[in-house]
Order: structure tokens, then C-alpha cells, then sequence
């Protein structure tokens, strides 16, 4: 029997709005998969998903470090 490895994830909550701000913050919002406020995701943990992240450190913050 073979054990499958799962892939490490991320949950990532928006938490604040985008009302204001550049559009490349938007988006980077939106490429993420948010849009509304308090909305979650899980996303691979992976340098591209955490570079997105260290974008918009102040629209978004990480929930959980999952495996």
C-alpha cells in the first residue's frame, strides 16, 4: 500500500476592502479567488501563492497552515 502525499495548503481571508486602492492590488485580490470580505479560500502553498499574499499583506491575512 502506497500512502499519497496531500499537499500542503493555506487558507487566506480577505479583510479588507478594496475600495480605493491600485488596480494591481485588485488584481492580485481577485487572482487569489476574493472578492468579498471576511470570504475565505485554501490555496496550494507554493512560493507564486505566498509572493500574492506578501502583495496585499494589508487586505488579506493567513488563517491556517494546513497539510
Amino acid at each position: 500500500m502506497t500512502a499519497k502525499k496531500k499537499a500542503k495548503t493555506v487558507r487566506i481571508r480577505q479583510v479588507r476592502s478594496v475600495i480605493g486602492r491600485p488596480r494591481n492590488q485588485r488584481r492580485v485580490l481577485a487572482g487569489l479567488g476574493l472578492g468579498r470580505i471576511r470570504q475565505e479560500v485554501e490555496k496550494p502553498d507554493n512560493p507564486a501563492v505566498r509572493g500574492m499574499v506578501a502583495k496585499i499583506p494589508h487586505l488579506v491575512e493567513i488563517v491556517e497552515e494546513g497539510s
